[in-house]
């Protein structure tokens, strides 16, 4: 179950409330979803629960393309984006407007995955507790990173993810999976890498790694700090934030928190 080791940590400022810091993984596995009781007690003695972007937001705006598809793409790859469109329940006419970040992330996965990713969940399970909710960055600073990738990268990206085969995915889905659950952060952030920056030139790699973490994990330290200065909160974020010198724990100990993982 989630939290094993190395998921769950405490901040806190000198003597003022307690917070908690969870690294997530964005996806629908059971294996995850299912929390073990830490983290649910965390949970319930947070008053307010933060993330990286609330459900509620409009992100229509960031997924679709004026472009189709079609016409960036020769027949085969075609054939395929719409293999995998069928295999993850998107309609053909929409996955042709849908963008590439977009599509190669979601192909990436070996399985069709539901809305209600673990970082959903703990959301809805927060809102029936009637805690306060509150976005730890906004919509455009969110998709910040991926807006500024050209669209030959993200046509990179995408043809990097038709080239994969089922067996690939799983493979590495299952690799990602297990140092979840052992609760591995370094081993979650090297899988990371390797799974995805493997496949890509060093310098796109390179370039989506500082922007998608490095740069985001800089304002989100700052919103979670101002926030756990006032009050108790529950932050659940993508795991792959958490470690390093440039991850979430390191920048909250600069700023004078004492971070410490919760057994």
């Amino acid at each position: 179950m989630a939290a094993g080791q190395g998921m769950l940590w405490k901040i806190q400022l000198d003597d003022g409330p307690a917070s908690y810091l969870f690294g997530t993984i964005h996806v629908d596995d059971s294996r995850v979803t299912t929390l073990v009781e830490s983290v649910n007690a965390a949970l319930d003695s947070a008053a307010f629960f933060m993330m990286e972007v609330l459900p509620s937001s409009d992100v229509s705006p960031y997924f679709m393309q004026e472009t189709s598809l079609d016409k960036l793409l020769d027949q085969q790859e075609l054939e395929k984006v719409f293999e995998l469109a069928d295999f993850h329940g998107i309609e053909r006419g929409m996955v042709l407007r849908m963008k590439p970040w977009l599509l190669a992330m979601v192909f990436d996965l070996p399985i069709s995955q539901s809305p209600y990713t673990m970082d959903v969940q703990l959301y809805l399970q927060a809102q029936r507790a009637g805690k306060g909710v509150k976005a730890l960055e906004s919509v455009q600073a969110h998709f910040s990173a991926l807006e500024s990738i050209s669209l030959d990268e993200q046509l990179l990206m995408l043809r990097s993810v038709l080239a994969r085969t089922q067996q690939q995915k799983e493979t590495d889905f299952e690799l990602l999976i297990q140092a979840y659950l052992a609760g591995d952060l370094e081993r979650v952030g090297a899988l990371d890498e390797q799974m995805t920056g493997d496949d890509l030139p060093k310098a796109l790699w390179d370039k989506l790694r500082v922007q998608l973490l490095d740069a985001r994990n800089v304002q989100m330290a700052e919103s979670i700090a101002a926030e756990a200065r006032q009050q108790s909160v529950f932050v659940a974020v993508g795991a792959a934030h958490l470690p390093g010198e440039q991850g979430l724990i390191a920048r909250l100990r600069q700023s004078g928190f004492t971070v410490s993982l919760v057994e």
